[in-house]
């Protein structure tokens, strides 16, 4: 078995769409022999003209030679005949997302290759257990699941069966890294890890969509305070909501409706609505036009500024400040006006328990380089509250966010839930947590690992963020997960 980790064995994989044909340029680029397999010669001159397009990009870039990509293109054989797999050691199989025609698939495979040789299943959302069951050889079977595209993405989420005693995994983990992948191994359940864990990220952009908070506005503070890389409703314009909502009621039937992966309403109005996102023109936004955040007008610079115990990083030298220990932790006074950083009740709430609180600043995931402050209000009627909020963020150098009052607010109730999720897959040991928040990071292309946020914002707090959630919404979904580590 460890020929397969050899430079220039050779390598099939079947499909020759977006998904095929990245993978069979990644383990080309390693150095292997490849046969892309596909029906048809115009399904394999589109898988072509994709790795073609792929290589041309990174010699325009600089990030690879002509001569290298010539290489490359050397050691790709376009095949219409499953025959020619019959040499190859490893197999990819990147068919449609169905099990009858994978099942199909693999029945013809076994009859061609070696003994030895290994089958591999790239699916999203198919256990890899119900594919193997109608294989000779299941112990020969495994997921190596790639994120699109295949060149770019570094994840691959490495899935054996749960009795395998080949010891395929580890194997398989090493070949990914001669590819210059980061694998990591997963547990064969719903999801795996990124489908997983990913879920709340989406579902809380949705969930404050219906709420009818303004589109540009949940994009634009889960980017400039979450520090994610794109907001969850562009995200899945891009992605398409008929893909993203049949992977959201996929994961949330596997695991039998299970709260935390409930599919949201409003998506579905969208599918059904035809409104797919950018493959349709339109979606969320619409193609084509730049949405407009209604960030908070220029304001006044605050003028004494009185910080109780916590918040340092939104202390600055040019403005005036000074500590006041009577001041209840987590608390600054802006010319009066107390803000108080929420822990996952309302504005209102807080403002009902101390008596002061006129304005509920969210979290960021780092305040010092966060590019906007976003906040609610106690009373969205307290002009003087808005008003000294701006100045303050302003100041600062940041955007000023103005949302409407929420239990969690915005990004610190994703964050929460996506650390939610997180704790559940490592509790039913999808994965370790090392593991979880590399394949976030890799997979999901987020900007830090949900579970390094927990140990960043203290687990204790997430705890009671999640608990107060769950009381104030009374949705069970916000419960904090068994795996939550405690301090």
């Amino acid at each position: 078995m460890r020929t397969i980790l050899e430079t220039g064995t050779p390598v099939g994989v079947v499909g020759a769409g977006a998904m095929g044909a990245g993978i069979a340029e990644v383990a080309a680029a390693a150095g292997h022999r490849v046969v892309l397999l596909d029906v048809g010669a115009s399904a394999l001159e589109r898988g072509r003209g994709i790795i073609d397009a792929s290589l041309a990009g990174q010699v325009r870039r600089g990030t690879l030679t002509e001569a290298a990509a010539g290489a490359i293109r050397a050691r790709l054989t376009l095949s219409e005949d499953i025959a020619d797999l019959a040499p190859c050691v490893l197999v990819v199989e990147a068919i449609v997302e169905q099990t009858a025609p994978k099942a199909a698939l693999f029945a013809r495979l076994e009859k061609v290759l070696g003994a030895e040789a290994v089958i591999a299943s790239n699916t999203s959302s198919l256990p890899i257990s119900s594919l193997a069951i109608s294989l000779e050889r299941p112990e020969r079977f495994v997921g190596l699941h790639f994120f699109n595209p295949a060149p770019v993405m570094k994840l691959v989420e490495v899935v054996t069966i749960r009795d395998n005693a080949t010891g395929l995994g580890p194997i398989l983990v090493d070949l990914m890294r001669r590819w210059g992948k980061v694998p990591v191994q997963a547990a064969d359940v719903p999801g795996f890890i990124v489908n997983r864990v990913a879920r709340p990220y989406y579902a809380e952009g949705f969930l404050a969509l219906g709420e009818e908070l303004d589109a540009a506005s949940i994009d634009h503070a889960l980017k400039a305070a979450g520090g994610f890389r794109m907001g969850p409703l562009e995200l899945a314009d891009l992605i398409g909501h008929d893909v993203n909502y049949a992977v959201a009621s996929s994961v949330y039937s596997a695991y039998a409706g299970k709260t935390r992966f409930r599919p949201q309403d409003v998506q579905k109005a969208l599918v059904n609505a035809g409104n797919l996102g950018r493959k349709t023109g339109s979606g969320v936004f619409m193609a084509g036009t730049k949405p407009i955040i209604a960030l908070e007008p220029t304001a006044p610079r605050p003028g004494l500024l009185c910080f109780g115990e916590g918040l340092a990083a939104l202390r600055a030298a040019e403005l005036e400040a000074a500590d006041d220990v009577a001041l209840p932790a987590d608390t600054i006074l802006i010319d009066g006006v107390l803000l108080r950083l929420g822990d996952g009740r309302t504005a209102a709430a807080l403002a009902a328990e101390d008596g002061r609180t006129r304005i509920m600043l969210d979290t960021a995931r780092d305040f010092a380089s966060a590019s906007a402050l976003v906040a609610s209000l106690a009373d969205p009627q307290d002009f003087a509250a808005r008003t000294a909020f701006a100045g303050f963020a302003q100041a600062l150098g940041k955007d000023a966010l103005v949302l409407p009052d929420r239990p969690g607010g915005l990004v610190l109730r994703t964050l929460a839930q996506l650390a939610n999720c997180a704790a559940d897959a490592a509790h039913d040991r999808v994965a370790d947590h090392a593991g979880i928040d590399a394949a976030m990071i890799h997979g999901a292309n987020h900007p830090q690992g949900p579970l390094a946020w927990v140990d960043q914002a203290g687990p204790a707090w997430v705890r009671q963020v999640l608990a107060n959630l769950a009381a104030a919404t009374g949705d069970d979904m916000y419960l904090p997960s068994e795996g939550l580590p405690h301090e």
